[in-house]
């Protein structure tokens, strides 16, 4: 069948034209009625095609590629159920502002609707998770229809990377033959469009009046008593300086989120606190550090009981920051919503406020979280399989420059709790827009290309759900390694009231699979080691960072014992906070 031009002609112009506003990487899930966009994108030197089987898992490695190189990524599919399998990865990308253009190819109209292979209803069916949506028009080989296309383009890429940063879809009906013209004369630009794209979008950031710096530096200077909460921070940003220079002035500690960026670098630290998980869950404390005010950026913290902290100082001053323009206060207790950049602001205040001189409030809670820290580290010192050991010989092990990316449940939970800060500069990465624990390997996979070495720490379920996604490290041929804590069953449910309930807690919600994930492995040529000891542990993570390739290292534990341990060292910490406290009154 002859190759359509009005196909070729725009299509080609809408690749283009995504090349020419900036974009560089692009996922496909293979497909029949995707063809002519696969193929052309495949074609255009400026892209690089990454190809997927999967649609889930490589919904979420498009996804890992857009949350670490900050740049919007494209992810291309056939029609019909191909494309529902994106809308989990789709769900994460909006919670958690991540740029993606999700393109589905579609059928044409005249074949919607009147049962039709592989025909479904694609218009909006991502619904409220996707920031725009486009019906794209049947190709046409026309000047218009050619600025039609190239302007789509452009606009889909400057929504996706607007404030709030997310996911964009647009849904190409397709005609047969599907066949471009790779050979046709003036492929990409047949109109002679200029170089450059076609419309430059300009995506700025927000800031704040004079008037309004003038006011919140005011406020900052009568109030002595205050806490700066950082959660999940884009990456790349100067945002670690300047607040820690806003923390230093203010004598505010910073109650800093594993994934804020903070816990690690070359910035300063001595205000930095990453023990308040453990210490917060005693009422005394909170009692005894009641600020009267608290200064919010990112994204809202792992720790349930930071949370609670938040949600029950109602009168003290909540300013929340949100360089993106949202709305983050799941506690419901903003007094301000700050639509700033996160640095500018920092800057802005800086620039109006005199360094302060009292540091009893600081210096109190940076001595409580010293000795929350000390308890938190003694387990390191036994040779018991206590799955929070995990993070801190990670944190002793990994090199300069190295990232560790936490599934979610457990290993999230323990990274806040065990990953203390240091200046080695190790990233902490996460899935935490909706929490799911699907998709957590491919989405790892995908960032393990911005960083020298990259650790994935992951439960058995989550590895269970994405197991699909270890495809691409062997067709990619990804150096990753993947620290699978096996405590047969969901170990986050041991914590919750359900584990009361003996009859059915372990079919519902402990779910023990009894899997041996050797097979796995083999599978997808994955070296492969199960560890017992902290000793072989540290044998086979030095291995595999030595090494190319993908590793697995199965660390089994103990659902009963883990979530025992756990509960000692809270009681412990909150015994010595008490006790320190009693000292002071």
């Amino acid at each position: 069948m002859k190759p359509s031009d009005d196909m070729t002609y725009y299509l080609a112009a809408f690749v283009d034209e995504l090349t020419q506003s900036g974009m560089t990487d692009v996922v496909i899930s293979p497909g029949s009625r995707s063809t002519p966009i696969a193929l052309l994108m495949a074609e255009h030197p400026k892209l690089e095609v990454t190809v997927l089987i999967d649609e889930r898992s490589a919904s979420f490695y498009a996804l890992g590629l857009a949350k670490t190189t900050g740049k919007p990524v494209a992810l291309l599919c056939t029609s019909g159920t191909a494309a529902a399998n994106y809308y989990p990865a789709i769900v994460e990308a909006y919670q958690a502002r991540v740029p993606l253009l999700i393109l589905t190819a579609d059928r044409p109209h005249e074949l919607r609707d009147i049962g039709a292979p592989q025909a479904i209803d694609q218009i909006k069916m991502y619904g409220s998770y996707v920031k725009w949506f486009v019906e794209m028009s049947l190709p046409a080989d026309e000047r218009p229809m050619i600025q039609y296309t190239r302007t789509m383009a452009a606009r889909a890429i400057g929504t996706s990377v607007s404030a709030p940063r997310g996911p964009v879809h647009l849904n190409f009906p397709l005609r047969e033959p599907l066949l471009p013209n790779l050979q046709a004369e003036g492929l990409w630009t047949k109109y002679g469009e200029a170089n450059g794209s076609i419309v430059d979008v300009q995506v700025g950031s927000f800031s704040i009046s004079e008037d309004q710096t003038a006011f919140f530096s005011q406020l900052f200077s009568k109030k002595k008593k205050g806490i700066i909460v950082c959660g999940e921070m884009p990456v790349g940003s100067e945002f670690p300086e300047r607040v820690t220079e806003l923390a230093e002035a203010l004598q505010y500690p910073i109650f800093a989120d594993p994934l804020s960026g903070l816990r690690t670098g070359s910035h300063a630290k001595e205000m930095i606190c990453e023990g308040y998980d453990a210490f917060l869950r005693e009422e005394a404390v909170k009692e005894a550090l009641e600020p009267e005010v608290i200064i919010r950026f990112g994204a809202m913290p792992v720790s349930k009981f930071l949370m609670q902290y938040i949600a029950r100082t109602t009168s003290a001053d909540h300013i929340v920051i949100d360089g993106d323009g949202g709305w983050r206060d799941p506690t419901m207790q903003a007094s301000y919503m700050v639509h700033c950049k996160e640095d500018i602001f920092c800057e802005k205040i800086l620039a109006l406020i005199s360094p302060r001189k009292e540091p009893s409030w600081v210096k109190k809670i940076v001595s409580i979280n010293e000795r929350t820290k000390n308890i938190l580290s003694s387990p390191h010192k036994n040779e018991n399989m206590f799955e929070g050991n995990v993070i801190t010989e990670l944190q002793a092990l990994l090199p300069q420059g190295s990232a560790i990316f936490v599934g979610n449940s457990m290993p999230i939970r323990d990274a806040d709790t065990f990953f203390h800060k240091n200046d080695k500069d190790i990233k902490v990465l996460a899935n935490r827009g909706a929490n799911g624990i699907d998709g957590v390997v491919s989405t790892a996979l995908a960032a393990s290309n911005a960083y020298d070495r990259l650790v994935l720490v992951i439960g058995d379920l989550s590895f269970y759900h994405d197991m699909n996604g270890l495809l691409a490290a062997k067709l990619l041929k990804l150096d990753v390694t993947i620290v699978l804590i096996n405590n047969n069953g969901g170990g986050i449910f041991s914590f919750l009231p359900q584990s009361k309930i003996d009859n059915h807690f372990e079919t519902l919600f402990g779910t023990p699979m009894n899997m041996d994930f050797e097979h796995a492995a083999r599978l997808y040529d994955a070296n492969y080691s199960l560890v017992g000891s902290w000793d072989s542990f540290r044998r086979e993570l030095s291995k595999s960072l030595s090494n190319k390739g993908l590793h697995i290292i199965e660390v089994p534990t103990n659902r009963e014992e883990n979530e025992q341990e756990h509960r000692k060292l809270w009681n412990s910490v909150s015994q010595e906070i008490k006790l320190s406290l009693s000292r002071e009154i």
